[in-house]
């Protein structure tokens, strides 16, 4: 039994050290990405909705109750919510005046009839994040405006309707008006799920998938489910433009040409196309300039295979059929003249109409000098526009 070597060195404990590293990395704030105009544009909003909820809360306390605070701290953080992410399922007005009213009414009842206040908090914020996800009114606030009404003892039920509900109604009606005004759609509608049979297959895949992943997830998400996939589906259209917009031809083309001459016989044209399982065989003069394409749709045309009685004794004849001076049928008999062809520097995204809706199934590259380069396929098209998708990330537990 051999020892073991003396110049391993133990582990220096580089693991923990890197774990380490990765998790206080994780306590770094993430940038916000939103442009200057946004950012103000959420500061006037929070500023304009909560005075114009204190000064109407203020003057109906002043005049009605005057014995109750006119404005609740929990306004303050339903403020940033509400004009700061309107699209956000936390932030939409049943979230806000249901979370924050029902909140107030738990903790007020944990006031009420809990005796040490540890005990009374800790039952009062519980309860109300489980009151609140089942009536899908969840709204971080509710849970500081349950907290609120044990620490302060308050055990009157009419504070949940002065000013808890009464702030939280004015605040969501100044969210409404603000973040219309300023094009940020408040409340933000939620679309419904497609029905199977309204849906086209790819669809009903994308949404089954976006369904199965949510599911597999399973955390609450500060996004709606209609967002994440309008999200998405912008990302793979950027992705597709990005991925198409450097994209030339000469770095998709075949250069491994194969190609015949106006005088090559039909026969030897033929058995090149079957040999070599390709389409289309570009036709090129003595400088290897292009002056025609033949595919295996002209060896049809010419041979009128249309008509399928007979399909094999009509090529047998075309391919062993001679000319007026004895000599076999030949390639320029046959072939297509006008044919279109692209240059090595023209980029992809132009010939994608071209291979999607004209029926061009091939077409030839040529260089600066006119001469024939490669040809690009669709097949060479689809190997382009299609990259593995790199499985992702396992979500940190």
């Amino acid at each position: 039994m051999s020892s073991p070597s003396n110049n391993a060195e133990p582990d220096s404990g580089g693991k923990p050290l890197a774990a380490a590293a990765v998790w206080l990395q994780s306590l770094r704030p993430a940038r916000t990405r939103i442009n200057a105009r946004e950012r103000w544009r959420i500061v006037v909003g929070a500023f304009l909705g909560i005075l114009l909820t204190g000064l109407l809360c203020h003057f109906a306390g002043g005049t009605a109750i005057a014995s109750l605070p006119w404005l609740v701290a929990p306004m303050g953080a339903s403020a940033v919510l509400v004009f700061g992410v309107p699209a956000s399922p936390l932030a939409q007005p049943w979230s806000v005046v249901a979370g924050n009213t029902l909140s107030a009414l738990v903790g007020i009842a944990c006031a009420r009839w809990l005796g040490p206040p540890e005990l009374a908090a800790a039952v009062a914020v519980g309860s109300a994040i489980a009151l609140m996800l089942a009536l899908r009114c969840l709204h971080p606030p509710g849970g500081a405006s349950a907290l609120m009404m044990v620490l302060g003892g308050i055990t009157d039920p009419s504070f949940a309707l002065f000013p808890v509900l009464l702030n939280s109604v004015l605040l969501a009606s100044a969210g409404m008006a603000y973040n219309n005004a300023t094009r940020r759609p408040y409340p933000h509608r939620q679309l419904p799920v497609p029905a199977e049979k309204d849906a086209a297959p790819q669809a009903n895949a994308a949404d089954a998938d976006l369904d199965a992943v949510l599911a597999r997830y399973n955390q609450v998400l500060d996004v709606s489910r209609d967002d994440l996939k309008a999200l998405l589906e912008q990302m793979k259209w950027q992705a597709y433009q990005r991925k198409l917009a450097g994209v030339r031809c000469a770095d998709i083309m075949s250069r491994e040409l194969v190609t015949v001459s106006h005088s090559t016989p039909l026969a030897q044209a033929w058995a090149l196309l079957r040999e070599r399982r390709i389409k289309a065989l570009p036709v090129v003069d003595a400088d290897f300039r292009i002056v025609g394409i033949v595919t295996l749709a002209d060896f049809m045309r010419a041979a009128d295979l249309d008509a399928y009685p007979g399909m094999d004794t009509k090529l047998r004849k075309l391919l062993s059929e001679v000319g007026p001076s004895g000599q076999p049928a030949v390639v320029g008999q046959i072939m297509t003249r006008q044919v279109r062809v692209a240059g090595m520097q023209r980029y992809l995204v132009d010939l994608v109409p071209l291979f999607g809706g004209t029926g061009h199934h091939h077409l030839p590259i040529i260089g600066t000098d006119g001469r024939l380069v490669g040809i690009i396929t669709q097949s060479d098209m689809v190997a382009a526009l299609f990259e593995p998708p790199t499985p992702p990330a396992e979500p940190a537990s």
